[in-house]
């Protein structure tokens, strides 16, 4: 590097000549200095380094060191690592430090600038900002060495880089002047760097291998790079030097800026002739490097323009000047630079080249593709460019068509975005309007000039804008339409109209119109200013085109779109001229059009004229187009009157015209055009002359309107007076938030209140005479209302108030008509508020039309009701019709008789009624919420009114129905019309008020604080029904489920003391405990009752509450109860009541409705544990308070506490004192319990003082007090036989009472001999016996035993002989019907299986229960123990005989049930549902079943079929087991009787296929008896065979617990426990096998996986058996493994009621596990033909995990444990491979089979290999593998069995037996017979089954073999 030359005076010779100077130009801190104004950049540069710095540069820091030589690397990752680490370095390194590093920096940071890696480049001047900071002033002597690459990698081409760039440049010269002298200071080494830059190629750029690509890229980069240094730097140096301020006055030491110009000015012009002008550089493929190549000559041409003479100026005129062939849109800033600046400098250049080959050919191409997507930039320079083109380089005229027809074609292709959009009509109109200024450049004369001017008119306006615009907006209209004259022919050239036509196809963007017809605007203005008469053309076309359209419709008479480019065209000369205060539009372009056009117009009605004229006077103003019309424009010449135009029209002249012309042609009559004369009707309307104005529309309009129809209120003028209305209340709503001084009548609807109006629309609306829609149109127009923002009307307040009256009346008169009486009441209550109000008796079709036209009304005005909050009246008779209208549409649908005459009427109303329901569902809860808080209390209270009505008075209505609909109602009123809770309590309180009707029971106080209630003071009968308020209560019962119980019973408001005082208080909100009590009383109502929906809604609830208001609320409930049982208590009580049943099974027999409720409600609260013992102890002091009155016994009281006491006993056994309770409180409990003992043994003295039961005659109190005492002594039902449990732990004193009394009784055993007791007497004997039996029966004697029995046999004997005439007289009656009919025998069943006469069912109910508490009795036992045990050998007899009597009334109601149904289906139901009377005496009779002895079933069934009815016992107990109408305990005692001994094995297979089943099979297999009875067909019970054999696949349709489903599944069952059941080798059990191999249908597979959740079941992992799985899968999985390891259903089907999904989900997984015990093969065969690979595989994986381990584990037991029995053969278990080997030998032959269980057995088939054989040639080898592999294959059994027979076929073979040719086996493999069927000519013999399956195979019947006829 050369030093520069300087002063010498206090310089260091080690530094360089000019660093004092450079280290002047740096800041003496560190610190980075913020912002950046001037000029920054980048370059690759050799450093020359003296011995004293290259020695230096060894004492570099070694970790800086290091990090430098990382820069070196080629991975861009190492070099932004170590420029990090660089920048952190320099940061904290002081400066002193760096300086050594800086001449190694320099030469790493030239190369790192030509980098390709653009982070890499930002890095390195984010490195250089760092390094300058800290080095400050001691950088200057490195200074020369980096400013050229600095100053180029100023104009990096990324930003980021640039900006990186100049800030690093920023912080070592923070001043923009310092920096300029820095560039001066280095101007020589800066040229040297960019020109060697210019010189590099790519191949030169790396000096190692780098990717072609790259290089390439990366000099392009550096190219356009240095060449914009290049420019910008001559900008710097020359011309900002020459223009700074006192630059030629500067100090001589400042000269060094002239000396940096002139070494600038010779390296430039060096540069500029060296690379040939920059023009190699234009022809780049780079746009970058041809975009800096432009700057660059645009720099050369303003800075060094001697550089362009005389030898380069052609070539550079032409590639400058020619540069519109550039198509990069990114190059053309700088190209118009250059271009426009080489013009103005050098207009001689022009002459130089041919213009229009080398300019405008180039130049039309550039304009007509749109400047190449450069409309921004290229645009705004065409002006500029028209201006400096010289005027003789062109033709003038043709210049400019070519110029503006090539700049709108470009237009198609610039239309993408708005801002190019407005660029391009901004460009048009300034070169347009620069045309017309500066025509006289082209032009020599005024005529030519003037020529010129209207030819561009012409040409360009009207031809191509004009009609451009035109058919954007006519864009699919016809193109003849807009009068296109000009022929193609007429010019060479593709003509303007043709243009126009092909622009139809283009796709116009959203403003482009409006930006086009603003463009012709602003054109027109700018002529009008120029010279008015160049309008003239225009003028004619505008007229031309619109007169042509207006012929057109006269023509067509089809209305068209055409105006609508026009009209706007209109309103951009308002916008865009007129306000601007221009005259010309309306004088010469619209006045003329519209006053040639009105006669047009005006005859033939056009509506496009109409809108046209419309906009005009909404534009110009009514009085100048009634002037331009009428006055100036008479004649058609707008000059002749100039000087009338600027005189105002006088007012007289323009009313007249209004009122003579306008107002009788804009109101002549209704047809299509009048919605745009009205428009114009309203435009006319002026704020001077409003009231005239419209005083006379009103006028003219009514009074046409009574003339042409005297006597009525339809006339087309009232439409037309409607629609004008509705137009000026939306223009009024638009522009009433304008403020514009002509146009304040808009702002006011006052001013539009006309007396005519009003008594007009009030005579409309009272009108007697049914009017149309027209009609109601008007009247809404009138009063507006139609939308919620609509609160405009144009009459006042007053006759608003008389039209909605009227149309109150009107739809009263409807309402009033109605088929429903509870309508009509309704109607009758809102008449009475209705003056004047009448009405013509019967539906008349006036009244129907009359409420239409008031309903139409009222839809069209609602949100005027908003306006009249006062009127509470007025307003809520006209909105209650709305709902009650609505309503009784909803009301036909619940007619239950089909003929009634109601339906007839309501078909009349039904078109109303639908228009009514539409109206009320537009009505949003928003405008309900807008009224007032009166009119919706009114309006609720009359609606909940007419809800109560229709509930009490619609008897022909389905009752449950009718309540839904009416809940539904009661629901949209609450949600319609409250807005708190408050409000809502209000209505509810309307709803639940007294009337005679309602409430039934109880008389609610509702102005008591405490919400209290009183009984009704009218004895209810029991017997009266009153069917109204059981509605109520369904209503209020579908209520609660609806909103809940705590809003209706309004137990969730709380007090608040800062409530409003027309609010409610809390004192006046209580709790609606009498609404509940009244609820239990009812007991029953349509779709519910107390029990099943009530009560347990009550009690869920309840838990909710705290426990204030739990027990207030449920403590009122119980003591109106409690008060209503003790009033009614003489009502009596059912004596049979069963203290130890269900209690609610029981409740049903209760008919006083009071102490019915009362035993529910405490039944309910006490099983959910809402009252626990505590309060049961409460409640049996305050009943044993109530029972004495002084010394008397309450005898109402006495009643009703046994059935009392029977509930609260049970909860107080369950008391026990809470942990933590301190000893007080046990003592307490204590205390109570002993009362309560001591309360008991009170009643037993007493009662032991009554004489014996036997001997009563009548009953007197002593029933009471033994009813009250056994109730004392409770007991509770278990599991599903629900037999009895003692609750109570008595005292030995108790017990000796009990025996006492129950030995009183035996003492007179021979009064019970006569008989002749009551039969009440009776029933309290046998309940005195249950609680003896119970609580003593451990301390009875024989003679305590004997009479015990003696009883017990009496009383099922009577049963016994009940259910046996039931089933003999059905018996009869079915037998005997072959001549009745159907409803006969099904009528006369009915009576027959009703038992009239309980008494002897109750108690046997009694003495079932005795016996199951003596059978416990003897079960647990201790002889040792007891003093008196019981001698079993003396009581069994008894007992067994108590067992046959049971099981005979057991199979009595079976066989009447399979009688009955082999009749018909309903007669079965009939018989079935007879046993729904007494669930419990059949769940005795099912727990007794169960649980007797073998000997007595064989007994009791041979005892029935002896008795020779219609139907057996196994019938009776498969009519029991299928029954429609199920009774669980009895259908499980069916299921065990016939699973076990001795019935099951009666009860699978018909009798004459059982005789011959009883071969055994374990003998000699080749005995007959084997054969023959293998060869026996099996026949199931007809019962079974239905369901098994004939399965239909409609069952996988069915619900998951469909009847016939759960039979199939019970049917199931018990085949697979028989063939469990029978020997493994039996004949039965082969026989059946195959029959259900054959025969039985493999749907109930996909039947049982239906249930079985195998997702479930798999979801958790098979390695993680031990993680729980979920409760559903669970129970399936251990179900079948259960069945599996047991062999017994009996578990799952005991546990199967009642039925619910999840029971029958365990029934299926166990009965797939015995079946894949049973019948493997069977359901091996159904998986293989699975085709769902999904669901196959999710089968087999459940198998795997949950069934197939222990059927492995079994199958391998009993191989190890079966007894072969033959030295011959030997098998050997192998548990951990689930392998078998099987070895036979014979003589000197032998084979070892293995046989190997797969891991999902039995579905995958087992395999079975050949381990080893001697003797045995390859043949019969692979024969007897497969003979093996067949057997344990087709096993439906224990593989040790196939096993066995395997080695049997082979003994035969070994003893001569020949095999089967078919089958080549000995014994078959499936039924394991011998070949015994011989052919008669080849002899060979063949398997039965093998022969018959190769007949019906082959279709023929000859021998396989010899083919002879068999």
């Amino acid at each position: 590097m050369v030093r520069q030359k300087g002063e010498s005076g206090g310089r260091s010779k080690y530094r360089p000549s000019s660093s004092s100077l450079a280290a002047s130009l740096l800041p003496s801190g560190s610190a980075a200095a913020v912002g950046f104004g001037g000029y920054v950049g980048s370059s690759r540069l050799d450093t020359s380094l003296s011995s004293e710095e290259a020695s230096a540069i060894l004492d570099i820091d070694s970790e800086v060191a290091v990090h430098l030589k990382r820069l070196a690397r080629k991975d861009p990752t190492t070099k932004l690592k170590a420029l990090h680490s660089l920048s952190v370095l320099f940061k904290q390194k002081s400066g002193k430090d760096l300086v050594l590093i800086i001449p190694q920096w320099a030469f790493e940071y030239k190369r790192l600038l030509l980098d390709y890696n653009r982070e890499v480049r930002r890095a390195t001047h984010e490195t250089m900002n760092n390094l300058v900071v800290a080095v400050g002033r001691d950088l200057a002597p490195h200074l020369k060495s980096l400013m050229g690459p600095w100053w180029f990698s100023q104009f990096d081409s990324v930003s980021e880089v640039s900006v990186a760039a100049k800030q690093s440049l920023q912080a070592a010269f923070p001043a923009q002047e310092k920096r300029l002298d820095a560039l001066i200071l280095c101007t020589t080494e800066v040229f040297m760097y960019l020109e060697e830059n210019l010189k590099l190629t790519p191949q030169s750029m790396s000096d190692r291998a780098a990717a072609l690509d790259e290089l390439e890229d990366m000099h392009q980069q550096v190219i356009s790079s240095s060449i914009l240094a290049l420019a910008t730097l001559l900008d710097v140096l020359v011309c900002m030097q020459s223009e700074r301020p006192g630059f030629e006055n500067l100090p001589a030491e400042s000269k060094h800026a002239s000396k940096a110009r002139v070494t600038a000015i010779s390296f430039a012009e060096k540069l500029f002739s060296a690379h040939k002008y920059f023009l190699d550089f234009l022809k780049s493929q780079s746009p970058a490097i041809r975009s800096a190549t432009y700057s660059a000559l645009k720099s050369f041409i303003k800075n060094i323009p001697h550089a362009f003479n005389e030898g380069n100026m052609k070539t550079l005129a032409a590639a400058i000047l020619g540069a519109f062939q550039e198509k990069d849109p990114s190059c053309h800033s700088s190209m118009w630079d250059a271009l426009l600046l080489f013009s103005r400098k050098f207009p001689e250049s022009w002459t130089l080249l041919n213009v229009q080959k080398i300019v405008l050919n180039r130049f039309w191409h550039f304009l007509r593709n749109g400047c190449f997507g450069s409309q921004q930039v290229s645009y705004p320079a065409l002006v500029i460019f028209l201006d400096i083109l010289p005027s003789k380089s062109v033709e003038g005229e043709k210049f400019f068509l070519e110029f503006f027809h090539n700049l709108w074609d470009g237009r198609t292709l610039s239309n993408s975005t708005s801002s190019a959009n407005l660029a391009f009509f901004r460009a048009f109109k300034e070169c347009f309007l620069w045309g017309l200024h500066n025509a006289s450049r082209y032009c020599d004369s005024l005529d030519s000039l003037h020529h010129f001017r209207v030819a561009l008119v012409d040409n360009i306006v009207v031809k191509l804008l004009w009609q451009e615009y035109l058919f954007v907006g006519f864009k699919n209209q016809n193109r003849a339409s807009y009068g296109m004259s000009k022929d193609p022919s007429e010019d060479g050239c593709l003509t303007t109209d043709q243009k126009i036509v092909e622009s139809l196809n283009i796709k116009y963007p959203v403003n482009y119109l409006q930006e086009s017809g603003k463009c012709i605007v602003e054109i027109l203005s700018g002529i009008y200013s120029m010279e008015h008469d160049l309008l003239a053309t225009f003028c004619m076309a505008f007229q031309e085109n619109c007169l042509k359209m207006f012929e057109q419709k006269e023509n067509t008479g089809r209305n068209t779109e055409n105006f609508e480019p026009v009209i706007k065209f209109l309103s951009l000369l308002e916008q865009h001229s007129v306000r601007k205060g221009e005259t010309w539009p309306l004088v010469y372009l619209v006045g003329p059009m519209l006053a040639k056009s009105f006669p047009l117009i005006r005859s033939h009605d056009i509506p496009d004229g109409l809108r046209l004229l419309s906009v005009a006077v909404s534009l110009f103003g009514p009085r100048k187009i009634v002037q331009e019309l009428f006055f100036c424009n008479e004649n058609h010449c707008s000059s002749s009157l100039a000087d009338d135009r600027d005189k105002e029209l006088e007012p007289e002249s323009f009313m007249k015209v209004f009122k003579e012309t306008f107002v009788p042609w804009c109101l002549v009559g209704y047809n299509t055009s009048s919605s745009t004369r009205l428009d114009l009707l309203l435009a006319f309307l002026n704020d001077e002359y409003f009231s005239e104005q419209w005083s006379a529309i009103i006028s003219h309009a009514i009074c046409q309107a009574h003339k042409t129809e005297p006597g009525s209120l339809e006339s087309d003028y009232l439409v037309l007076l409607a629609m004008l209305l509705e137009k000026a209340r939306f223009e009024i709503a638009n522009r009433r938030l304008e403020e514009d001084s002509n146009r304040r009548h808009w702002s006011n609807p006052d001013d539009w209140h006309h007396d005519l109006l009003e008594s007009t629309v009030v005579a409309v609306a009272s009108s007697s005479f049914p009017l149309g829609a027209s009609s109601a149109q008007f009247v809404c127009a009138v009063l507006g209302g139609l939308t919620e923002d609509d609160q405009i009307s144009f009459v006042s307040r007053s006759a608003m108030i008389l039209v909605y009256k009227e149309v109150s009346k009107k739809l009263l008169a409807f309402i009033y008509e109605s088929p429903f009486c509870s309508v009509r009441d309704s109607g009758c209550l809102l008449i009475a508020g209705a003056n004047n109000f009448s009405v013509d008796g019967g539906i008349s079709t006036n009244v129907i039309k009359i409420a239409q036209f008031a309903l139409d009304v009222l839809g069209g005005s609602l949100y005027c009701l908003k306006t009249f909050s006062e009127e509470i009246g007025l307003v809520s008779d006209v909105l209650a019709p709305v709902f009650i209208m609505n309503w009784e549409h909803s009301m036909e649908a619940t007619i239950d008789d089909a003929f009634d005459e109601s339906k007839e009427k309501i078909k009349g109303r039904s078109e109303i009624s639908e228009s009514m329901h539409r109206f009320h569902g537009k009505i949003n809860d928003k405008f309900w919420k807008s009224l007032s808080i009166d009119i919706l209390n009114r309006l609720g209270s009359i609606l909940v009114q007419f809800i109560r009505s229709v509930v009490f008075k619609e008897g022909k209505l389905n009752a449950n129905s009718i309540t839904s609909l009416c809940c539904k109602w009661m629901l949209e009123v609450l949600d319609c019309l409250c807005c708190d809770q408050y409000e809502e309590q209000y209505l509810l309180d309307q709803l639940l008020r007294k009337e005679d009707t309602w409430p039934s029971w109880i008389v609610p106080d509702f102005i008591a604080q405490e919400g209290s209630s009183s009984l009704n003071t009218i004895d209810v009968s029991t017997d009266i029904i009153a069917y109204g308020t059981h509605k109520f209560v369904s209503l209020i019962d579908k209520l609660i489920i609806k909103i809940g119980l705590d809003r209706v019973f309004a137990v969730y408001v709380e007090h608040n003391p800062s409530s409003p005082s027309n609010k409610p208080t809390n004192e006046e909100l209580t709790a609606r405990a009498w609404l509940a009590a009244e609820i239990l009383c009812t007991w029953e109502w349509p779709g519910g009752s107390a029990t099943t929906s009530f009560l347990p809604l009550l009690s869920a609830f309840s838990k909710t509450l705290n426990y204030i208001s739990q027990e207030s609320l449920l403590d009122s409930i119980f003591s109106i109860l409690l008060g209503g049982a003790l009033v009614h208590g003489e009502s009596g009580t059912y004596c049979s009541f069963n203290l130890w049943s269900a209690i609610g099974d029981e409740l049903d027999k209760i008919k006083e409705p009071f102490l019915r409720a009362l035993l529910s409600l405490l039944n309910t609260l006490f099983k959910d544990h809402v009252w626990e013992g505590n309060k049961a102890m409460k409640l049996f002091e305050l009943l044993v308070n109530k029972l004495y009155i002084g010394e008397a016994i309450n005898q109402n009281c006495l009643k009703i506490l046994p059935l009392i006491v029977s509930i609260l006993v049970q909860p107080l056994c369950r008391r026990s004192i809470v942990p933590g309770e301190s000893s007080g409180d046990v003592e307490l409990n204590n205390s109570g319990e002993n009362w309560i003992r001591d309360t008991i043994k009170d009643w037993l003295q007493r009662i032991l003082l009554f004489p014996p039961i036997v001997s009563w005659q009548t009953g007197q109190d002593m029933e009471e007090w033994f009813q009250l005492v056994i109730a004392c002594y409770p007991f509770s039902a278990m599991g599903s036989t629900k037999s009895l449990k003692l609750e109570r732990d008595i005292s030995l004193e108790e017990r000796e009472l009990i025996l006492d009394l129950f030995r009183k009784q035996r003492h007179n055993a021979s009064v019970l001999a006569a008989g002749n007791q009551l039969q009440m007497a009776q029933m309290v004997l046998s309940k005195l016996m249950v609680i003896s039996v119970g609580y003593c029966g451990k301390d009875f004697t024989e003679e305590d035993w004997e009479f015990f029995f003696l009883q017990l046999r009496s009383w099922i004997q009577s049963a016994v002989v009940i259910m046996e005439e039931v089933a003999e007289n059905v018996n009869d009656l079915i037998t005997d019907n072959s001549s009745s009919e159907i409803s006969d025998v099904l009528r006369n069943l009915e009576q027959l299986v009703w038992i009239s006469d309980l008494g002897p069912i109750n108690v046997a109910i009694n003495a079932l229960a005795s016996f199951s508490l003596f059978c416990g009795v003897l079960r647990h036992q201790q002889p040792d123990m007891n003093p008196n045990p019981l001698r079993l050998e003396r009581w069994n007899p008894v007992r067994d005989r108590i067992l046959e009597g049971i099981l005979r009334l057991f199979f009595c109601t079976g066989i009447a049930e399979a009688i009955a149904s082999s009749y018909c289906h309903e007669a079965a139901s009939i018989t079935a549902t007879s046993r729904l009377d007494n669930p419990y005496f059949w769940e005795l009779v099912a727990s007794n079943v169960i649980n007797s002895s073998p000997h007595v079933r064989d007994r009791a069934v041979k005892s029935v079929e002896f008795w020779g009815l219609g139907k057996g016992p196994i019938s009776s107990l498969y009519a029991i087991l299928f029954s429609s109408i199920p009774v669980p305990p009895l259908q499980f005692a069916a299921y065990v009787i016939l699973s076990t001994e001795p019935v099951s094995h009666l009860a699978i297979i018909e009798e004459d296929a059982a005789c011959s089943l009883d071969g055994d099979i374990s003998g000699n297999l080749d005995s007959c008896q084997l054969e023959l009875s293998s060869e026996k067909n099996v026949h199931l019970k007809e019962e079974l065979s239905c369901v098994i054999e004939k399965l239909p696949y409609e069952v996988l349709e069915m619900d998951f617990t469909a009847h016939q489903r759960v039979n199939v599944f019970l049917a199931w069952s018990l085949l697979l426990s028989h063939l469990w059941s029978l020997p493994s080798l039996s004949a039965a059990r082969e026989q059946l096998v195959q029959y259900v191999q054959d025969s039985a249908n493999s749907v109930i597979l996909d039947c049982l996986f239906q249930h079985i959740p195998l997702e479930l079941c798999m979801a958790q992992s098979l390695k993680k058996k031990d993680v729980d799985l979920p409760a559903g899968a669970s129970e399936v999985a251990s179900a079948a493994t259960s069945a599996i390891t047991t062999g017994s259903l009996l578990f799952s089907v005991e546990s199967l009621w009642p039925i619910a999904p999840e029971k029958m989900a365990s029934l299926a997984g166990a009965l797939f596990g015995l079946m894949l015990r049973v019948l493997p093969a069977y359901v091996r065969g159904w998986f293989t033909d699975l085709r769902d690979r999904s669901t196959s595989s999710l089968i087999e994986a459940f198998t795997r995990t949950w069934c197939s381990p222990p059927l492995i584990m079994n199958e391998l037991s009993q191989i190890k444990q079966f007894n072969f029995a033959d030295e011959n053969f030997s098998v050997s278990v192998s548990k951990s491979a689930n392998e078998v080997v099987a070895t036979y030998t014979k003589d000197e032959t032998g084979m070892d089979l293995v046989i190997r269980l797969p891991a999902s057995y039995p579905l995958r088939p087992v395999d079975v290999d050949c381990m080893r054989s001697l003797g045995i040639s390859e043949v019969k080898q692979r024969k007897w593998l497969m003979s093996m592999m067949l057997f344990v294959r087709n096993q439906n059994g224990a593989l040790a069995e196939a096993i066995r027979i395997w080695k049997s076929n082979f003994d035969k073979e070994f003893e001569g037996v020949e095999e089967c040719p078919i089958c080549y086996s000995v014994i078959h493999t499936a039924n394991h017979s011998l070949p015994r069927l011989a052919c008669r000519t080849c002899k060979h013999k063949f398997h039965a089954a093998c022969l018959y399956k190769w007949f019906s195979t082959s279709h023929k019947s000859s021998c396989p073999l010899c083919q002879s006829p068999f």
